[in-house]
């Protein structure tokens, strides 16, 4: 090894030991940096049966659960959570709500009719004749239906009459009677079902006629003049 080599290795080590102490004495005097835990800035209160639970965590057990919220310091609530909704729950809200908005519509659109009826109708003879189309064909139902509920009557009867003839004349009902009887009562049957509808549309359209007109009375403030009570 040369002279100058062994020269320069004498220089770094000697540098080396007069650095040392002055880094020991940096590392003392530096601060020394701990974790420090995050306080809670929120303290969450619940019912659990009939228990009231305050805690600065929410355990996963109460997450759906309704609760308050409070600052740990200051103590003050400052806001709430509402429960979270079962399925069954919010199936029955996604019901409502659209019932809300059907609701809504017709509101606006009863609005928006009343609003025409002014417009367009200058009296209730005007105003009746909407409703002409209507009455003539559900009076024209109601007639058909009570015409086939005779004939169908009518023909259950002679059917069953032939039937007892032939029982009181010791004679056996035939096949063809017995189902030709059964045919005749059930066609009788929905006739008759048919003709309870008609007749309660029937009945149904002459109560919204009414209602159409005591509300375009009171649209047009008639109402009072109108009433034979007044």
């Amino acid at each position: 090894m040369s002279r100058f080599t062994t020269l320069s290795l004498t220089v770094t080590a000697l540098a080396l030991l007069l650095a040392a102490p002055a880094l020991q004495a940096q590392q003392q005097q530096a601060p020394k940096y701990q974790r420090v835990q995050a306080k809670p800035k929120k303290l969450y209160c619940w019912n659990k049966g009939n228990e009231r639970i305050c805690s600065d965590a929410l355990p996963q057990d109460a997450v759906n659960s309704a609760r308050e919220e409070f600052g740990v310091k200051s103590g003050l609530r400052r806001g709430s959570v509402e429960r979270t909704l079962t399925e069954e729950e919010r199936a029955t809200e996604a019901v409502a709500a659209a019932q809300r908005q059907l609701d809504q519509a017709a509101e606006e659109t009863r609005k928006r009719t009343e609003q025409a009826m002014l417009s367009t109708y200058e009296d209730e003879n005007d105003l009746r004749r909407v409703f002409t189309e209507r009455t003539s064909i559900l009076d024209n139902n109601v007639q058909t239906a009570s015409y086939n509920v005779a004939s169908l009557r009518d023909a259950l009867v002679t059917l069953l009459s032939g039937a007892g003839d032939r029982e009181l004349a010791g004679q056996p009902v035939t096949d063809k009677q017995t189902q030709d009887i059964r045919l005749r009562h059930t066609e009788l049957v929905a006739q008759q079902r048919l003709q309870a509808s008609f007749i309660a549309q029937r009945e149904a359209l002459d109560t919204e006629i009414e209602e159409t007109l005591q509300r375009y009375r009171v649209l047009k403030g008639t109402a009072v003049a109108n009433d034979p009570r007044g």
